[in-house]
């Protein structure tokens, strides 16, 4: 294992430098608003950049996870995961600041910075991470749209529920479905070294941990959108029993 090559210390630097940059101009422009807030703008905006600049790198620029697990890092990749690695060192820093974040959420931060690190110091793997990096994130968005709309109090709505499904359907089948395909070759890949195999467990298993929970909430708002239904509908009957006998 190496240190990290030169240029790579100024971009995580630099990284780092614009997404505190994004956030304390955001907290001057509206302070109002509060640090969550502007906080999880400056994570909605690297959601949609890092989604979009791993989607290149992954499906464009190449080469494909699923078969080139453990191979070396392409300048491209490495862009991508210094990127990545300057949100996350101020997320983190943010969420030990505040506390806003439980134990699992600091845990998932700490694997992926650590994940990262390991990708940029040994100088492969990033093939795979950058694709961990964009199911990770894929979901990111919706999740911010989430807090938001709770926010602003139009999470009860049609709205608030076509994100939350989709939510749903994105983390179950990306990140825990595809995931399990990129787990597996990651696992059975020859080039890839223990430590990144430890840390792909780690990130499924987190992962799967997500979706226990994410699960629950599913069912509880699916009984509790149908116990709403039902009552909607007996009111409705119950209107037109009473309209029926006004009309006789």
């Amino acid at each position: 294992m190496t240190s990290l090559a030169i240029g790579e210390h100024e971009r995580v630097l630099c990284s780092l430098a614009v997404w505190s940059g994004l956030y304390a101009l955001l907290c001057r422009i509206s302070p109002q608003r509060g640090p969550e807030w502007n906080c999880r703008l400056v994570t909605l905006t690297h959601g949609v950049a890092i989604v979009m600049l791993t989607a290149y790198v992954v499906f464009v620029d190449g080469p494909w996870p699923l078969t080139h697990a453990g191979s070396e890092n392409t300048a491209l990749q490495t862009s991508a995961l210094c990127v990545c690695l300057g949100y996350f060192l101020f997320d983190m820093a943010w969420c030990v600041r505040f506390g806003s974040e439980g134990a699992v959420m600091l845990g998932h931060h700490a694997a992926s910075i650590v994940g990262i690190l390991l990708a940029l110091l040994t100088g492969v793997s990033a093939c795979e991470t950058c694709a961990v990096i964009f199911g990770s994130e894929l979901t990111n968005p919706l999740l911010q749209a989430r807090w938001f709309l709770r926010r602003l109090g139009r999470y009860d709505s049609l709205l608030g529920d076509a994100v939350d499904l989709l939510f749903i359907f994105l983390f179950a089948t990306v990140r825990v479905g595809v995931g399990a395909a990129m787990f597996y070759c990651e696992l059975t890949s020859p080039r890839t070294t223990v430590v990144m195999k430890l840390g792909g467990v780690v990130m499924y298993g987190l992962a799967w941990v997500f979706m226990v929970d994410i699960g629950r909430f599913g069912y509880k708002k699916t009984r509790m959108r149908y116990k709403q239904w039902r009552e909607k509908r007996k009111d409705s009957e119950v209107d037109r029993c009473h309209s029926d006998n006004k009309n006789k």
